[in-house]
């Protein structure tokens, strides 16, 4: 998955700071619906990780059965709030 495609297939623009409050949350719903139906794991995980980024992440319980996907969600977290603190 690349970002951009994602950003434009929820948003319709690549640019998040363009969006309307409202579409940004449309955008975010979209995704979460996605999220719960998508079978794959891997793009589940890049669903959850890029909402998490957009601060709209669900929890990692209800999204992951699997203990180590949850924890490869912590690590993914961990190094976001990490490298943004630099």
């Amino acid at each position: 998955m690349r970002l951009d495609d994602q950003l434009l297939r929820y948003f319709g623009t690549a640019d998040l700071a363009a969006l309307a409050p409202g579409a940004l949350a449309a955008g975010l719903e979209r995704m979460k619906v996605d999220l719960g139906l998508e079978t794959d794991r891997d793009r589940r995980f890049a669903l959850w990780a890029l909402l998490y980024m957009l601060g709209s992440a669900p929890d990692l319980d209800l999204v992951f059965k699997d203990e180590a996907d949850r924890e490869a969600a912590r690590n993914f977290m961990d190094m976001s709030d990490a490298a943004g603190q630099s």
